[in-house]
């Protein structure tokens, strides 16, 4: 024992050692000024974005005030944030520059703690169960976090227990490398004391934009207003407050970067066991405890606002109109990229979304068009398929003379149509890819049960295969259909216009009527 107890004493030893010759430690975890530039996830199209942990990064720029030791010193900068990407980390306005830097990513929890004490003592508080007296023992933690916690007592190899009473782990202190928030730590010189404004720029991952639509059709069919959202989510466990915040709209080259840890820190997950010592089970062990009931649902994700002048309200309660009186986010140019700048500073807060208005047209025009695609099917006299419905689409152009001209990022857009009976209803939601002015703008609303299709196969020939197409409009008003072909056509039927490439029969079908063409693709 006394062996040990040397060998424990010469290894402490060895471990202080380095902490005496330790540089001057300045922690800095007050910022005087953030601004937040977020890009979108590259490789997610038009899709939601991923609120457990965003696809997207931003380039966050941080000012602060910090007072500095002559000669060498350590500079930790705290709270940055947690998806920061270190080595693009850049520091001005220290006297000397940067010799080092360091991202410190182990962050306190109570799983840190188990971890960083493995092989180590630490001091265990029980209360008795039989006389509700309160004892504390040295122990040696030698295994954890992941679900059960075993050390050592003088009683032998235990288990963590579950007893109901009052029980705990104390710690002599908390490890030098566990960190309450993010930190990034950089080493410097200097040739005195002095204070200085230092400037913090990196990328950080874990964030991510998009723009959310509101379309509101009119009671007249043919006109409709667009509000939009600029909807910014921050996965990451650090907050941004009265942030001077961008989004950047387009795809800028960035390759990939290493996966960084995500989401909160891990929890540390304890298996129950009984009160007693490990040895005195057999050797199956003992069933594990049934899982926890799922937290129940809630309304709108914590940490979701929607900023509008004067006032904030959850995200689940905004009205379909668009607000009286709102922050606009202002757009500008960035090269061949689209900048919105917030023009008044706003919190981005960890764990939670943002959202600003964007964009606020009232009057945009558009065109209702039903539409199909033919594909082909090899002859079958008993093939039968029946009506197919149309897919009902919004269609305008992206031009001032139709109510929009602005670019329009891509995003998620939620459809509603007013009613005199019943106010808005919601139609349909639809995703919407990166448009430019002048571009067309196509809204899916999803299938009709009125304006309905059917294709009929007849006998091929050697190079022919003949085919016939009957649309029928249940309405009582009449609709514009679209039949796509993408083959190669005998002939050029009556109707048949070039969309986009493709052969398109383009017809008005009659209020509660009907319309046919006849038509045949070559095939060979």
């Amino acid at each position: 024992m006394r062996r040990i107890a040397i060998l424990i004493g010469l290894m402490a030893a060895a471990v202080l050692a380095p902490q005496a010759q330790a540089q001057p430690l300045v922690e800095s975890d007050r910022i005087d000024a953030v601004s937040v530039t977020v890009y979108r996830d590259p490789g997610r199209g038009e899709g939601a974005i991923d609120d457990d942990w965003p696809g997207g990064y931003a380039l966050i720029t941080e000012t602060r005030t910090i007072t500095i030791p002559a000669g060498r010193s350590v500079i930790r900068f705290v709270g940055v944030s947690q998806g920061m990407m270190p080595e693009t980390a850049i520091v001005t306005g220290l006297p000397q520059g940067v010799n080092e830097k360091n991202r410190d990513a182990r962050l306190l929890s109570p799983a840190a703690l188990i971890d960083a004490y493995l092989k180590r003592r630490v001091t265990i508080r029980r209360t008795s169960r039989a006389t509700g007296k309160v004892t504390e023992g040295e122990a040696v933690i030698q295994s954890g976090p992941g679900g059960g916690v075993l050390f050592s007592t003088a009683d032998g190899v235990e288990a963590l227990r579950c007893s109901g009473l009052p029980e705990g782990i104390s710690y002599s202190g908390v490890p030098g490398d566990l960190s309450a928030k993010p930190t990034l730590s950089v080493v410097t010189d200097s040739a005195a004391s002095v204070t200085v404004t230092v400037q913090l720029s990196y990328l950080a991952q874990g964030l991510d934009w998009q723009a959310n639509y509101v379309a509101e059709v009119a009671e007249d069919g043919k006109s409709m207003s667009l509000f939009a959202w600029l909807t910014i989510v921050n996965g990451g466990s650090q907050g941004f407050a009265n942030a001077g915040t961008n989004a950047v709209a387009g795809a800028p080259n960035k390759e990939d970067s290493a996966p960084l840890p995500n989401g909160p820190a891990p929890e540390l997950h304890l298996q129950c066991w009984p009160m007693d010592i490990t040895s005195t089970h057999p050797s199956w062990g003992m069933p594990v405890p049934p899982a926890p009931p799922p937290a129940p649902m809630m309304m709108a994700p914590a940490g979701d606002e929607i900023i509008v002048t004067g006032s904030r309200r959850e995200a689940a309660m905004f009205d379909v109109a668009s607000p009286v009186a709102v922050v606009v986010a202002e757009q500008e140019e960035l090269g061949d990229l689209k900048l919105y700048r917030i023009p008044e500073p706003v919190t981005v807060a960890a764990q939670g979304r943002k959202q600003v208005a964007m964009i606020d047209r009232g009057n945009v025009r558009f065109e209702r068009v039903y539409a199909a695609e033919f594909d082909a099917v090899d002859y079958d006299p008993d093939y039968a398929p029946g009506s197919e419905p149309a897919t009902r689409m919004l269609r305008t152009e992206n031009r001032e003379a139709k109510g929009l001209g602005v670019p329009l990022p891509a995003g998620q857009v939620a459809v509603f149509e007013r009613t005199a009976s019943h106010g808005s209803l919601l139609l349909a939601e639809a995703d919407l890819r990166d448009l430019a002015i002048g571009e067309e703008v196509e809204l899916d609303t999803g299938e009709s049960p009125e304006v309905r299709y059917e294709l009929i196969a007849r006998p091929p020939g050697k190079r022919r295969a003949p085919y016939r197409v009957r649309v029928t409009n249940a309405r009582g008003t009449p609709e514009t259909f679209e039949f796509a072909i993408p083959y190669r056509l005998a002939g050029k039927p009556a109707g048949i216009v070039e969309r986009k490439g493709v052969k398109t029969w383009r017809v008005t079908v009659p209020a509660n009527g009907e319309a046919v063409l006849d038509f045949a693709i070559l095939l060979r």
